[in-house]
């Protein structure tokens, strides 16, 4: 049975990588959710749980997912671009540090999903206003979208699900992870600004950058959805509606200026990929509530020490490279159990967010990514993202792991 388990998610995966004919994840989670329940492999009650347990989780994916579209419906990734191509000031290498800049902020507040959508066509397109190669500038944000993901729970749909059992507040969340964040982005930065040290080459044919005004309205909006995420978790309140607060505030203006319409808002909650997520729920369940879940427990620390922090993050990172980071996340957590200390999840947050820059498999985000890019005319190189991949990601691992390590000290 467990090699059935195991086959079902492998089937879900792959299907949800290779997408053939553009179909949608859910066309195999769904039967293999179901197949599951059949045989036997995951119980009713159990099933039921999972998806109860995921399901504050996954209705705030929606909302921030909506509340993403609305803001660049406004015009926030407009201004962004904008921004950046006059902040260059024709130096590729300024470009590149707008980009980061506007990826980290992009990642922490609207997620990784905002970042490789809306940001990555805003920065192919800023860089080829200023005939510069969009190479580093596109890999920067896809990296990022992974990296710069581990700050705030609301980051990426891993912290989400291992924040509640961090029992950690908002804001403490934020602070023990903010050192981390800010060591590993920098890592990032130097590799990408040597690695990329032939593409980052000055030209003075940059077309002028036309000023955008900055949308005052939605960057209030979205800073206050951000505070009232910090103050909600004080109420108990959960994110999504504080998600939902925020977007149904732009929604009033971009509905009502005609910025988007009903059907586009409802199409950016991305249903379809959110039920997706409630059936890999069930079907990862048929996992680890089998012989892998109690090896899993067995080998992962149970000491918050470097040691342990360490061991957690890269264990974390393997699996997300081997079954993707979601699935690896829910894994984790059930090994875990309830009483595992909040600095060994932390960890894990670090090797399931930072592990999939190693392969194209790791995360939804990259596979969301290289479609983006060859949307855009920058498709994405297998043997330049591998090599990046080898050289960022241990140093990435090792760097946040003892910044969380001195975190979690002071």
């Amino acid at each position: 049975m467990t090699v059935v388990a195991a086959a079902l998610v492998a089937a879900v995966l792959i299907f949800a990588i290779v997408r053939p004919r553009g179909l949608p994840e859910i066309v195999v989670a769904l039967p293999a959710a179901g197949l599951a329940l059949l045989l036997g492999l995951v119980s009713v009650s159990q099933a039921r749980q999972q998806v109860l347990d995921l399901l504050p989780t996954v209705v705030f994916l929606a909302f921030i997912l909506i509340l993403a579209h609305l803001a660049d419906a406004l015009g926030v990734f407009r201004w962004i671009a904008s921004f950046m191509g006059r902040s260059a000031g024709g130096s590729p290498h300024r470009l590149l540090v707008s980009v980061f800049v506007a990826a980290a902020i992009t990642t922490a507040v609207l997620s990784l999903d905002a970042t490789v959508v809306l940001l990555t066509p805003a920065v192919i397109g800023a860089a080829r206003a200023l005939r510069m190669s969009a190479r580093p500038h596109s890999y920067a944000t896809a990296h990022l979208s992974n990296t710069a993901s581990t700050l705030l729970p609301v980051s990426n749909l891993t912290n989400l699900l291992a924040f509640t059992a961090t029992g950690l507040t908002f804001v403490h969340f934020a602070a023990l992870m903010a050192l981390p964040w800010i060591v590993s982005i920098l890592i990032e930065l130097a590799v990408i600004w040597v690695f990329f040290r032939k593409d980052l080459l000055a030209t003075d044919a940059a077309l002028a950058h036309e000023p955008v005004a900055a949308p005052v309205g939605t960057l209030v909006v979205l800073g206050a959805t951000l505070v009232g995420f910090a103050v909600a978790g004080f109420f108990q309140v959960e994110p999504f509606w504080v998600a939902a607060a925020g977007s149904a505030v732009l929604a009033v203006r971009a509905l009502r200026d005609g910025y988007t319409v009903p059907r586009r808002v409802l199409r950016a909650a991305d249903l379809k990929f959110c039920g997706f997520v409630l059936l890999l729920g069930i079907v990862v369940e048929g996992v680890t509530a089998g012989p892998i879940g109690t090896w899993l427990s067995g080998i992962l620390p149970t000491e918050a020490t470097f040691a342990g922090l360490l061991t957690t993050a890269v264990i974390a990172a393997i699996a997300s490279n081997v079954v993707n980071n979601l699935p690896a996340t829910l894994m984790l957590l059930a090994a875990f159990g309830t009483t595992a200390p909040p600095g060994l999840l932390l960890a894990m947050i670090v090797g399931v967010n930072l592990g999939p820059n190693l392969t194209y498999v790791g995360s939804l985000a990259i596979m969301l990514w290289r479609r983006v890019g060859a949307t855009n005319n920058e498709p994405a190189d297998l043997r330049t993202f591998t090599v990046l991949g080898l050289i960022t990601t241990p140093l990435t691992i090792l760097g946040a792991v003892a910044a969380l390590w001195v975190s979690l000290l002071i």
